[in-house]
């Protein structure tokens, strides 16, 4: 006789085949799951690395800003002795100007004219005085011009007035300052 089997085996199947798709989905998850989390952690780490690679480099930074501040005011030091050395090498140099400005102002003074005041501010020399006639003022403005020491002297006021007998002339006369071996212009 003949075995006809009966048994739904179309319906096991298919369950047996919904039971390995559920298998295989789930096993997919889990792997997909497991990637997911093996890629935070590798990007975790790396994140790690490269904060503690910031945190370094901010480190050598700051310390090279302290450096470079050091180096700065080390600079600044620099530039204020040689300001000051400068200053003293100048005034070294020109401390023998002075005298010899007084001695040339006494050398040009004609007879008849005296000083009562000079004064020196930034390379002019502001001078004033009395002569006996406005002829000894220009003699005086001639002999500074034909100085060395001197230049472009420039007649501010004259005011001619009587003292006893003799008439005098007040006067106010600013003369540049010009070192010997600069030449005019």
């Amino acid at each position: 006789m003949t075995a006809i089997n009966l048994l739904p085996w179309r319906e096991q199947r298919r369950s047996e085949q919904n039971r390995q798709l559920m298998f295989v989905g789930a096993f997919a998850w889990v792997v997909s799951g497991a990637l997911v989390i093996l890629a935070m952690q590798v990007m975790n780490s790396r994140i790690d690395n490269q904060l503690g690679r910031n945190a370094y480099l901010q480190s050598e930074i700051d310390q090279l800003q302290l450096v470079i501040r050091e180096i700065d005011e080390l600079r600044d030091k620099k530039d204020a002795l040689l300001a000051r050395m400068e200053v003293i090498q100048k005034l070294q140099s020109n401390r023998a100007e002075v005298v010899h400005l007084l001695d040339d102002l006494v050398r040009k003074l004609p007879t008849g004219v005296y000083f009562e005041s000079a004064e020196r501010q930034l390379g002019a020399i502001q001078l004033n005085g009395i002569a006996q006639s406005n002829g000894r003022v220009s003699s005086l403005m001639r002999n500074l011009d034909s100085s060395e020491w001197f230049a472009n002297p420039s007649l501010n006021l004259v005011d001619v007035s009587d003292s006893g007998n003799t008439r005098v002339s007040r006067f106010d006369l600013e003369v540049s300052q010009a070192p010997p071996g600069e030449e005019e212009e």
